[in-house]
């Protein structure tokens, strides 16, 4: 889904999106909830109930890979990407490990 596509999903789905907006942690920009709510949008269907906590678990694990760089299991990893596919987070941070630093300053 396109940005507009989100939004019009939204206008044809003000409960759900009521609901989903429920979900947003404080501690979360509005450009980190923006991506996060579409990655949502993008899999409901696929995690109603009793599976939508799931669904929200791995939104925060895509989200905190993009936004914080958190590292998780390759399976992991390669499922929300699946599940992201698509989704354009703007200026997302780059992220190196310890031991790219070292390569790097050899």
């Amino acid at each position: 889904m396109a940005d507009g596509d989100i939004e019009e999903f939204i206008e044809q789905n003000r409960h759900l999106a009521e609901l989903v907006d429920t979900f947003r942690a404080i501690s979360e920009s509005e450009k980190h909830w923006k991506s996060r709510r579409e990655f949502i949008f993008r899999n409901i269907n696929d995690y109603e109930d009793p599976h939508l906590d799931q669904l929200l678990a791995l939104s925060m694990v895509w989200a905190n890979h993009i936004f914080l760089g958190c590292r998780y299991s390759p399976a992991l990893l390669d499922k929300v990407k699946e599940m992201a596919e698509g989704i354009v987070v703007d200026d997302a941070p780059v992220f190196k490990t310890r031991d790219e630093i070292l390569k790097q300053q050899r």
